[in-house]
């Protein structure tokens, strides 16, 4: 069992930045890919980024690429988050999968862990 916290969300203007990070516990974190993924109100949760278990392997969103960073230490992931838009607004989760092999993973059906989300909300 894995509990998965987030933090970091608030309130920027456009142009700001913020970093989430998400504190693992409860399992060996090292054994699995870890991924944020947002929900807009209205809107379906979506894919962010991803990560591999050793972290060498990373993936983006082309809507936060070149602009969202992923990286993880230990038993935290972070997402550094620049050049924000009022379109990144939403809730952010942190999400973990179990995993054997070394890839990422995008879907977030795949996904076993799920945080409770912390708020992002960029104003214009």
């Amino acid at each position: 069992q894995v509990q998965l916290v987030e933090s970091g969300g608030g309130l920027v203007q456009a142009g700001g930045s913020l970093r989430l990070s998400c504190a693992a516990s409860g399992s060996d974190i090292s054994s699995y890919a870890m991924g944020w993924f947002r929900q807009a109100p209205g809107k379906e949760r979506e894919f962010v980024s991803t990560i591999n278990r050793s972290g060498n392997t990373v993936g983006y969103a082309d809507s936060v690429k070149d602009r969202f960073t992923i990286s993880r230490d230990g038993a935290t992931v972070f997402l550094q988050m620049n050049s924000l838009k009022p379109e990144d607004t939403a809730v952010y989760y942190c999400a973990g999968r179990r995993t054997y092999t070394g890839g990422v993973t995008y879907d977030q059906s795949h996904y076993d862990y799920w945080g409770q989300g912390t708020q992002v909300t960029v104003s214009s």
